[in-house]
């Protein structure tokens, strides 16, 4: 699904960079040599773009994982920058499951830790197959003894 949105992202990309460049060309009186340096540095710049559109979200999927234990849920993710997330049972509120149109088509789901803290004390896991997300949820509320409401 990243890869799909990085698609998009890529593709409005390369329009603002045709575009620019046909307008440099059309409204500038630029030496033909310029307007075929400009076109090529949109050409990498739309190159790059494509490439990290599609060889990011693998990599960032592969570098995020999350442990789920007594004392509560630890998410670890990061490709550049290492994040470790911990959040202790005892500080979970609530916990949704969420899907939007694309997650289902592919059976995703994304599941929402709410905390103990401020308004936006929230945590996101997504990226997890429905079923898991589900699963998740239930057993953090059963480690916080059941009283949610499901």
């Amino acid at each position: 699904m990243s890869r799909i949105v990085g698609a998009i992202a890529a593709t409005v990309l390369t329009i603002l960079a045709l575009v620019g460049v046909a307008t440099a060309w059309l409204t500038v009186s630029w030496p033909l040599w310029g307007i075929g340096a400009l076109l090529c540095l949109a050409m990498v710049v739309v190159a790059i773009g494509w490439i990290v559109a599609w060889w990011w979200p693998p990599l960032a999927f592969r570098h995020a994982r999350w442990r789920l234990d007594a004392a509560g849920l630890e998410i670890y993710r990061g490709v550049l920058w290492r994040h470790r997330i911990a959040i202790p049972a005892h500080r979970v509120q609530h916990v949704d499951v969420a899907q939007g149109p694309m997650q289902r088509m592919f059976d995703l789901g994304t599941l929402i830790v709410h905390t103990a803290g401020t308004q936006h004390a929230s945590v996101e896991l997504s990226g997890l197959n429905h079923g898991e997300a589900m699963r998740l949820r239930d057993l953090l509320i059963e480690f916080r003894g059941g009283n949610d409401v499901v």
